[in-house]
């Protein structure tokens, strides 16, 4: 009787609750780490796929990038009567001379000038030597460093107008992605529309929030890449206009290199400035490139946050360290074309994900 009463008032026991297990707060704990471990796993394995397969994805991307941004206007000819097929062709021709243009405006200013620009980046480097002797430095340390400087930047002029194209490989490699991207931008240009319809029956909601769905993604990358364009050339007559009345040399190569480093989120904006900043130390003293210093961080903060929001709108509202972080992530792994398509592909991607949970919680979302 005394062992039923005491069977009676004491607690349950759980078979599980021994000396060697573990408290519920330490499972969940250990449960959660191993999600993030297989997380971190499906990433790796994700990343490690796309950089085997980067060759034909990476220009895939561009080409749908490019007919993202170019379809309003096959889609103006087609409502001229003007067949897609042909109106695909048209945009992309254009898009290809538009190409040839930038290329040899960037390859041939920096190949006719690549003597001008290394003598000039020199003469910074021997301003920076004489000022790090002034706060102390020894004379050979500050000559190794300057000898250094000088032969990166002889590395990198000669880089830039030569181009790792020089090479058979390097040439192979450069075609195959360039017509592998217009095939891709044709068919995008082309089909665009059809593909879209598939996409949006296969989001598993309805097809009409599917349309609404994928409708803010195009819209969201196009307004993007105009934006940045828009952004990119205000910056590049801004800088520009400063190198003509400071008196700096190679005005016009400093504006095409901001025009075109301006695509690369922040790490452009620094690329560019720092190389406009040196030429004029190099060519007019300290002072100038103090002066040039200021219109570099005007053009691209002060000036360029009255310019973006008129021209992108709130497109990329995502935290500007975030898009720092995705951008050299992306760009360590898929080189310049992930830099340049990190911030607004990681937009889409957060775009979307909001767009599902709204339609799966039953709330509506707005079209774009």
């Amino acid at each position: 009787m005394s062992e039923t009463v005491a069977g009676e008032g004491a607690a349950p026991l759980d078979e599980s609750s021994g000396w060697g297990s573990a408290p519920p707060w330490l499972r969940s704990i250990g449960l959660t780490a191993w999600l993030f471990v297989g997380l971190a796993l499906v990433a790796i394995g994700l990343t490690e796929l796309l950089g085997l397969t980067w060759t034909i994805v990476g220009p895939v991307i561009a080409g749908a990038i490019i007919a993202t941004v170019g379809s309003p206007i096959v889609s103006a000819l087609e409502r001229h009567r003007v067949p897609r097929a042909a109106g695909a062709a048209i945009v992309l021709l254009g898009v290809i001379a538009i190409a040839a243009v930038i290329v040899l405006l960037v390859l041939g200013g920096l190949m006719a000038q690549s003597g001008e620009i290394g003598k000039q980046l020199t003469a910074a480097a021997d301003k920076i030597q004489s000022w790090i002797q002034g706060v102390g430095v020894s004379h050979g340390e500050a000559q190794k460093t300057n000898d250094n400087v000088s032969a990166d930047v002889s590395a990198i002029i000669e880089t830039l107008a030569k181009g790792v194209a020089n090479t058979v490989s390097g040439i192979a490699s450069v075609a195959f992605g360039l017509s592998f991207s217009a095939f891709a931008t044709f068919i995008l240009l082309k089909d665009g529309p059809a593909l879209r319809s598939w996409l949006d029956r296969r989001l598993g909601v309805p097809v009409p929030t599917g349309r609404m769905i994928t409708g803010h993604v195009v819209t969201g990358v196009r307004r993007y890449f105009i934006g940045v364009t828009i952004v990119a050339g205000f910056n590049a007559v801004v800088v520009t206009i400063g190198a003509l009345v400071l008196n700096v040399p190679l005005a016009g190569t400093i504006g095409v290199v901001t025009l075109v480093t301006a695509y690369v989120p922040f790490i452009g904006a620094i690329v560019s400035g720092a190389f406009a900043v040196l030429l004029a130390l190099g060519s007019q003293g300290t002072v100038t490139a103090l002066i040039m210093l200021v219109i570099v961080i005007l053009a691209n903060g002060a000036l360029q946050n009255i310019v973006q929001p008129i021209a992108m709108g709130a497109v990329l509202s995502m935290n500007p360290l975030l898009i720092l972080v995705v951008t050299i992530s992306v760009g360590v792994f898929f080189g310049t074309l992930g830099m340049m398509l990190a911030a607004p592909l990681t937009s889409a991607v957060i775009q979307v994900s909001k767009d599902l949970g709204r339609a799966r919680r039953g709330e509506a979302i707005s079209p774009t």
